[in-house]
C-alpha cells in the first residue's frame, strides 16, 4: 500500500490493479481496512480508527484513491464528488489511434447489472444516462498510445466504455473487447492526478500518482512533465 498524501482530514492512497478500494465478495482485505490498520499502528491509537470511503477506483484500474479521516471531511467530500468538484485526470494506454487527437466525446451508456458491463450508444434512448469526457494524446509509441483523460460525468465503467466505442479498447480490457490480458491481470488505467479545493482548510491540493512500475508506462511517460 502507497500513501502519497496525508493531514489530519485526508488521506490517498496509490491503488494497484490488485487492490479493492472496499470489501466486496472476493473477501479481499480492501484499502479501507488496509489504512485503518496502518493508522492504528502509525499513530499507536487505542480505539478504533475513522476511514471514510467518498469515491471507487474499479478493480483493475490503478491510481489517486482518497479516503477522508473525519466524518466532517467525508460529509464534505461526499458533497464534492457528487457536485463535480474533484478534478480527476486519467491516463489510459490503447494500442488503436483515436480519430482526432483530441476530442470530446458524448454518448448515452446503458448498464447491464447481469454483466457488470456498460454499453454506448451515439443517441439517447430509455434507460441511459448521458457520459460526456474529454481526450487528448499525450505520447505514442510505435504501437500504443497515451491519452490523457478528463471525465465531466462519473457512470459505471465509463472511459472504457466510452474508448471501446471509439475504437480504443484500453490494453488488457478483456471485457471491453482488448485480445490480451496484461501480466499482472489489470488494465492499463491509471487515475493520475485529482485536484480540489481541501473539504476543511479551504485551500488547493493536487495529488499525483505515480505510474505502475511497468516498463511501457515508463517508455510512454518518460518525456511527459510531471
Amino acid at each position: 500500500m502507497e500513501v502519497i498524501y496525508e493531514d489530519n482530514h485526508l488521506i490517498a492512497v496509490n491503488k494497484t490493479c490488485r487492490e479493492i478500494v472496499q470489501g466486496d465478495k472476493t473477501g479481499d482485505q480492501p484499502l479501507s481496512e488496509m489504512l485503518k490498520a496502518w493508522l492504528k499502528k502509525k499513530y499507536a491509537k487505542p480505539g478504533n480508527v475513522f476511514i471514510g470511503v467518498a469515491h471507487r477506483l474499479d478493480r483493475p484500474v490503478s491510481g489517486v484513491v482518497l479516503f477522508a479521516k473525519t466524518s466532517k471531511a467525508l460529509a464534505r467530500l461526499n458533497t464534492m464528488f457528487r457536485d463535480g468538484k474533484v478534478k480527476k485526470t486519467y491516463w489510459a494506454i490503447v494500442k488503436n489511434r483515436p480519430p482526432k487527437d483530441e476530442d470530446e466525446v458524448v454518448n448515452w451508456l446503458v448498464r447491464n447489472e447481469n454483466q457488470n458491463k456498460s454499453f454506448a450508444f451515439d443517441n439517447e434512448r430509455p434507460g441511459a444516462k448521458k457520459a460526456i469526457l474529454h481526450y487528448r494524446l499525450v505520447a505514442a509509441s510505435d504501437r500504443y498510445f497515451l491519452l490523457e483523460i478528463d471525465l465531466k460525468t462519473g457512470r459505471h465503467h465509463q472511459i472504457r466504455c466510452q474508448l471501446a466505442h471509439l475504437g480504443c479498447p484500453i490494453r488488457g480490457d478483456l471485457k471491453y473487447g482488448y485480445p490480451r490480458s496484461n501480466r499482472d491481470g489489470g488494465i492499463s488505467l491509471h487515475a493520475r492526478s485529482a485536484s480540489f479545493v481541501h473539504p476543511v482548510s479551504q485551500l488547493p491540493v493536487q495529488i499525483v500518482a505515480p505510474v505502475p512500475d511497468d516498463p511501457l508506462w515508463r517508455a510512454l511517460t518518460a518525456n511527459l512533465p510531471g
